[in-house]
This record gives structure tokens, sequence and C-alpha cells, in this order.
């Protein structure tokens, strides 16, 4: 499988997501939008991953590339080709998808459980997950479940964590985070902590990775296995 990855910050890359491309032996091409990379042609890959960033999906005066990346999504989502959104991936994916993108009532920074669905009839993106799992949460802003899109979790914070659509999976929260991504982004970012309900320092961040770090890794193991096999449906 050929997996193209838009990276908009050099803070926040694919991290186990990349791991997990090389263990299946997958072709992975990292694609920085930050240092002005084209766009990948839409025949160049099988499997769109979007990666998330301190900026907002309503940002395109300041970021030139955010109009034409909502546009390769969108002729992603038109050609069926997977796309897989992580916290800003997955809130482009969101407005591509009809809904609109705004402020949550608090920041989610740190470690908190999301619920999730893993036995409701027709879900395969979350399919042999544990109900309930913690979770990295770094962002600010969310949005209301998009048009056709299945509700795949939620957390007390952030009533649409995630959601299935047929050709596409939106996640709020950072499965793909590794140690080192992690302090890399609290280097950058970390003067975005402030002291809300859902708000973590520094050293909680980083104890909540050294707990969680392996079964949030197997989970988004899983998740991407479930998604090879759509990709494979989708490619016959």
């Amino acid at each position: 499988m050929r997996i193209a990855c838009l990276q908009h910050v050099p803070f926040e890359g694919p991290g186990n997501i990349e791991a997990w491309a090389d263990d299946r032996g997958h072709d992975f091409q990292i694609v920085r939008l930050y240092e002005g990379e084209t766009l990948p042609a839409l025949d160049t890959f099988d499997l769109l991953v979007v990666m998330g960033g301190p900026m907002s999906v309503h940002d395109e005066e300041e970021y030139e590339w955010l109009r034409p990346e909502k546009a390769l999504v969108a002729e992603c989502l038109k050609q069926k080709k997977f796309v897989l959104g992580v916290c800003l991936g997955s809130q482009l994916l969101a407005e591509v998808l009809g809904t609109t993108v705004y402020r949550n009532p608090v920041k989610e920074i740190g470690w908190f459980p999301v619920q999730l669905q893993p036995d409701e009839l027709g879900l395969f993106c979350i399919f042999g997950l544990p109900a309930t799992l913690d979770v990295l949460h770094w962002h600010g802003e969310t949005y209301n479940l998009p048009p056709g899109c299945t509700h795949l979790a939620k957390s007390e914070g952030c009533a649409v964590q995630a959601f299935e659509h047929a050709s596409a999976l939106g996640l709020q929260f950072h499965l793909e985070a590794t140690a080192d991504g992690l302090s890399s982004l609290i280097s950058r970012c970390g003067n975005e902590i402030g002291t809300g309900p859902y708000e973590q320092p520094p050293d909680a961040l980083l104890s909540g990775q050294s707990a969680h770090g392996r079964p949030v890794k197997a989970a988004l193991y899983a998740i991407l296995d479930n998604i090879e096999r759509r990709v494979a449906a989708l490619l016959q």
C-alpha cells in the first residue's frame, strides 16, 4: 500500500503511524507543507494521512496550502480514496464533509479517556478496540458530527472525538505520538497549556506517555490494520 502523509509543522509528525507502515512493509511518503512541498497527485497514493498542527482550518490567508489541501481531501472522498485525519487533520476532513469547525468550550491538553463504540453494527475502523481508552489530547477546536458519518467516540470535554465515513476516519486525539514527539510538541506549544479542567502540565503529559504509550500504540496499530483492509476493499 502507498501512503502519503501531509505534515503541517515539523513538531507534529506521523510518529507511530510511520512505524506501523514500516512494520507492515508499506511505502510511506511525507509531504512537508510547511517547507512548501507539493501536494501529492491522486494516482501516487492509496491512503492519505493528514496530520495535526497548531493552526486552524480557517487560517487560509496565513497558510496558503490550506485551500489546495482541502481540495485534495475532497477529491479523495469523491474518488473513494481513504483519508485518515488526526487532530487538525480531522477538522479539515470534517469541514470538507460539510460541518463547521469552531472553538470547543474547553481546551483538551492531556491524557484523558475517550468512550468508544466498538460494537456498533457497521463500524470497521475501531473494530476490536476497548470501550474506553486513555489517549493524548491537544486541541482547542472541535466540530459537530459531519453529515453521513458515524459518531465513534466522545470524552467529558468534547462531544465528537472521532467519526467514521465510508472512506475516511477522523480522530481528534493523538494515538500516533511517541515520547520524543510529545517532548517536541511540549517544547514548541507548551505555552498553550492553561489551568482548565482538561489541561495538564508538562510533567503529567510526559508521565502519561510512559503509562499509556504502549496500549495507545496497540490501539493505533489495530485501527490501521482495519483501515488497511478497508483500503484493500476500496481498491478492488
